[in-house]
């Protein structure tokens, strides 16, 4: 089996037909579909839609960082409807405890006086969770989460479980009120394929939230997808070409994103404490894909690495304490990171 690494990038030469083509392209038309019915009820912020979309399409979890009233639980409500998937809430409380997420085994006496226990699921045990405010529980409860997010299953009483396929979870978090939170783990933070951030809407987007919000009809979205077709689009979303420029450019991102790397610039070795491992680089290849796919593309570009560079990089890198001394941001350093590597490439 032979690969090229021009027109078909890295998958074999043999798996790129007419056919894959053709799926493609369906696949795409109805991700269009689906965005259209997403926006009726969630209005404007088509860059935060396309970032949720494209972590359910590689199969990963999204953590959305906005204010409150910005819409992040009427989106993932919305998500469940088009996509097809059995949703479930949990509210992140100080005293939510891990039960509450996974479920517990409770001791029931049948009629005959016989005693057994009994495995009662949680809400985890759903196909897209929204854990809102999940900074709000402490460390032993968001770690409930962990190996869900990982494996797609739990253990309770030393059994596991394995969770409904597609599982994804959709984290909501509060960037500026930290009194009474506990800060996600870096270990957590990483098993975020991406973080989103949700901004104020612009004024006609604002005017158009008012009108469609406040009437005595809203929109209602409609289901686009099916659980099990939501799967298969992942495992095509897998199969969809990768050019060797493109990988070369998340290589050259990710690494140069590392401190003391030879790749990284004395910038980087100022200000960034520690940098994106290979899991950063698998979420980018993975990402580009479907940001290629959500515009109608059969395969992605470099463009495509640097605008899924902040949300794939921004949580897996932390800054020193000199440099946010200093005041500066990731975001900025970034964006900084990935403008030089797109100069670079079109200088060469």
């Amino acid at each position: 089996m032979t690969e090229t690494a021009t027109t078909t990038g890295l998958v074999p030469e043999d798996l790129v037909t007419e056919d894959l083509v053709t799926e493609i392209e369906a696949l795409g038309a109805k991700l269009s579909e689906a965005k259209s019915s997403i926006t009726r009820r969630f209005i404007g912020q088509e860059t935060v839609v396309d970032l949720v979309l494209s972590a359910m399409l590689c199969g990963g979890h999204a953590l959305l960082l906005g204010l409150p009233g910005l819409g992040k639980t009427r989106l993932v409500d919305t998500l469940s409807t088009v996509m097809g998937l059995k949703g479930a809430r949990v509210q992140f409380t100080p005293d939510l405890m891990p039960a509450d997420i996974l479920g517990s085994e409770v001791l029931e006496t049948a009629t005959d006086g016989s005693r057994a226990f009994r495995f009662i699921e949680g809400p985890v045990f759903c196909q897209l969770l929204l854990a809102d405010e999940i900074n709000r529980a402490s460390p032993r409860t968001q770690s409930a989460l962990l190996q869900a997010m990982q494996e797609k299953s739990v253990t309770i009483a030393g059994q596991p479980h394995d969770l409904e396929a597609p599982f994804h979870v959709l984290a909501t978090q509060n960037p500026l009120e930290q009194e009474g939170t506990y800060p996600l783990p870096e270990a957590q933070l990483d098993r975020f394929l991406v973080q989103v951030d949700v901004a104020y809407p612009d004024r006609d987007t604002e005017r158009d939230i008012l009108i469609a919000t406040t009437g005595a009809m809203e929109e209602e979205a409609h289901a686009v997808f099916t659980a099990e077709e939501l799967i298969k689009a992942q495992a095509l979303l897998r199969k969809m070409p990768v050019g060797e420029q493109v990988v070369e450019m998340i290589l050259d991102l990710v690494r140069a994103c590392r401190p003391h790397e030879p790749e990284a610039t004395p910038a980087i070795n100022a200000s960034v404490a520690w940098g994106p491992g290979p899991r950063a680089a698998q979420a980018l290849m993975l990402t580009i894909r479907a940001r290629a796919l959500l515009d109608g593309r059969l395969a992605p570009s470099p463009e495509d690495v640097i605008a899924m560079a902040k949300p794939v990089l921004i949580h897996r890198m932390a800054m020193t304490f000199a440099a946010r001394a200093r005041g500066e941001d990731l975001a900025s350093i970034i964006d900084t990171v990935a403008a030089t590597l797109s100069e670079n490439r079109s200088a060469a």
